[in-house]
């Protein structure tokens, strides 16, 4: 569960910092613009909605993650509910995956 945290903090801090772009259209633009180092869903985001950014995140070669639900990616980015965000710095995206990674092997 610390993990969980970790990873929500630090899409906290990427959005302060202003290297996030949330909701499914700046995501999207993100992606297409190759500006996106990463990508998250939430896990209760609908089936259609995961398949468009999994198709989309393989095609453009953006690593995906399927985390939390749309209430909590919204809370972490001090906004409403999100389904979707892309993280459009290195450095941030590099330290999520980390943490992902440790959540996944727990």
């Amino acid at each position: 569960m610390a993990q969980n945290n970790k990873l929500t903090s630090l899409i906290g801090i990427a959005t302060k910092a202003g290297k996030t772009a949330s909701g499914e259209f700046m995501t999207e633009n993100a992606v297409k613009q190759n500006k996106a180092y990463l990508v998250i869903v939430a896990g209760d985001a609908s089936d259609n909605t995961k398949k468009k950014f999994r198709n989309m995140c393989e095609f453009y070669h953006v690593p995906i993650i399927i985390f939390s639900e749309k209430e909590s990616l919204g809370h972490a980015m001090g906004k409403e509910i999100r389904a979707s965000l892309a993280v459009l710095d290195e450095g941030f995206a590099k330290a999520m995956e980390k943490q992902f990674a440790l959540l996944t092997t727990e």
